[in-house]
């Protein structure tokens, strides 16, 4: 058995951990310190991170496979179309550094919903029954990866999540922030 498999709770747990810190690296490059990240405290509507930046807010599922892997299809919760810009974020890692990329995405523009379900694939249990059956997950939903955006840097996933950050100017007395509202007043 593969530590991937073995540890997968683990490796979940590590890589959004990761994740999350890297998009926070990429707000303060942009010299935007906007992103808030929130955790569900129970996971029953398919997202497993809350993301806001931007004025934009994200219920994330998020999803992990080592670069190499056979993995093909995604199964989504049909709650998460629910949600406003519900999305799924597919992130692609290095097995020996654990670098994160490159980033796949399925769900709408900033502000707008995840893409319509009804006309994807019914998933089913992974353990047949009794019967040598695997019965239908009636919430469930599976997303093939030619359905997913890719994006091989984190600006790129960081855009698709929150388009593009407002510019931030500072004032050349004082060295104050200033909002792009207030810039473009003076």
């Amino acid at each position: 058995m593969s530590k991937h498999t073995e540890h997968s709770s683990y490796r979940e747990k590590l890589v959004e951990h990761l994740f999350v810190g890297e998009l926070l690296k990429e707000s303060w490059r942009l010299d935007r310190y906007d992103l808030e990240v929130a955790k569900p405290e129970v996971d029953n509507a398919g997202y497993d991170l809350v993301l806001e930046a931007h004025g934009v807010i994200r219920h994330v599922q998020l999803k992990t496979s080592f670069i190499g892997s056979s993995t093909t299809k995604q199964n989504v919760h049909v709650r998460l179309a629910n949600k406003p810009s519900g999305c799924v974020v597919w992130i692609y890692f290095d097995e020996r550094t654990l670098a994160l990329g490159p980033f796949l995405y399925f769900g709408g523009e900033p502000g707008k919903p995840l893409p319509s379900l009804e006309t994807a694939k019914v998933a089913k249990q992974t353990k047949p029954n009794r019967e040598g059956q695997k019965s239908e997950r009636p919430n469930i939903r599976e997303i093939r990866r030619p359905e997913f955006s890719s994006f091989s840097t984190l600006n790129g996933i960081y855009v698709a999540l929150f388009g593009k950050a407002p510019t931030v100017q500072k004032e050349m007395t004082t060295g104050r922030l200033l909002t792009p509202a207030f810039v473009e007043s003076r």
